[in-house]
């Protein structure tokens, strides 16, 4: 009895499968657009462990994490963690989903004018929405809203980071900078600023004021969503 059990319960090898259930032969066949999201991150992986295929590592990461969008924000450590992936692994994923946020935020090397939020989100969004701890950036753009440069200021804990006025306008004044954005990321989901969003948001617009380098906006990253300081009348 115990044998029947174990011939039901042991995980198979892809090798094992029907060719037609084998990742790659099913991308060949049916095209990429056919695939999960478990059997993409298969392909990655390319094997797993013994009696536990790549397969089953990409279903259990993909649970373990919460989900595509979630995986892609994390750390090389967190990665690991799932059996079967390695250090060789876990950085061929890293650099995959890297490629993945890079080809969707590709404007921003267009040298495109700035004219929206949306924009704003477009190309910062991918980079952004799925980080878990804050990061504070500022866009550097010529006179014509062009971005000169992208600055990461600060990173901070899970809500919180904490930037000063001068780290912000430093770089502006040295790239000779004709007005920034600020952005920043929610790991909440939510867009809502919070009172010191506000409040330095009132500081940088006060400072650029005195130096002569205007604050176009600030935009908050928010998942899925994202809130403009500009949008809502609050610059």
């Amino acid at each position: 009895m115990s044998e029947n059990y174990d011939a039901e319960n042991r995980y198979f090898s892809i090798k094992e499968w029907q060719e037609d259930d084998r990742p790659r032969e099913k991308l060949v066949r049916f095209g990429s657009a056919s695939l999960s999201e478990s059997e993409l991150l298969a392909i990655l992986i390319g094997s797993g462990a013994s009696g536990f295929s790549a397969l089953d590592a990409a279903k259990d990461m993909l649970k373990k994490h919460g989900g595509l969008n979630k995986l892609t924000g994390k750390t090389l450590g967190e990665i690991k963690q799932t059996r079967g992936i390695g250090t060789v692994k876990a950085i061929t994923l890293l650099a995959a989903f890297e490629l993945g946020r890079r080809i969707e935020s590709a404007p921003i090397d267009k040298r495109v004018a700035i004219k929206s939020p949306d924009q704003i989100y477009e190309i910062f969004g991918p980079k952004m929405r799925n980080l878990e701890v804050e990061v504070f950036k500022v866009l550097l753009l010529s006179t014509s809203n062009k971005i000169i440069r992208e600055i990461d200021i600060a990173k901070g804990i899970l809500n919180q980071v904490l930037v000063h006025p001068r780290e912000i306008f430093k770089p502006a004044i040295t790239e000779n900078a004709a007005s920034i954005i600020v952005m920043h990321n929610h790991p909440s989901g939510k867009n809502e600023p919070s009172q010191e969003d506000i409040n330095l948001t009132n500081t940088l617009q006060k400072s650029g004021e005195i130096i002569g380098i205007s604050l176009i906006d600030h935009v908050i990253i928010a998942g899925n969503d994202y809130y403009s300081f500009k949008a809502n009348n609050l610059l």
